[in-house]
């Protein structure tokens, strides 16, 4: 069977095909409905403590001067900030 033929068994020509939701819906000179399946994301490899990524963060400057005056260690007391306002 030709597929001209599998799409006209499907929605038969009638006066039905001039209805906008069938159109709608994939029948004859309409737009074609697209069905997507969801798919779920894969499940967040479990975190290991004291490992750190690497991240790029716009920060305000006079915010970053803030931690980088105490010296060297700032990049830890932003986290260490970071994680108390995240509740962890």
């Amino acid at each position: 069977m030709k597929e001209s033929e599998q799409r006209n068994e499907r929605w038969p020509i009638s006066r039905e095909d001039e209805d906008p939701e069938r159109r709608a819906l994939g029948g004859r000179g309409g737009v074609q409905a697209h069905h997507h399946q969801v798919v779920e994301a894969p499940p967040k490899p479990t975190t290991l403590p004291g490992v750190k990524e690497l991240v790029s963060l716009r920060i305000d400057q006079d915010v970053l001067e803030y931690f980088q005056e105490g010296g060297s260690g700032w990049q830890d007391r932003i986290n260490d900030a970071l994680r108390k306002a995240a509740g962890k």
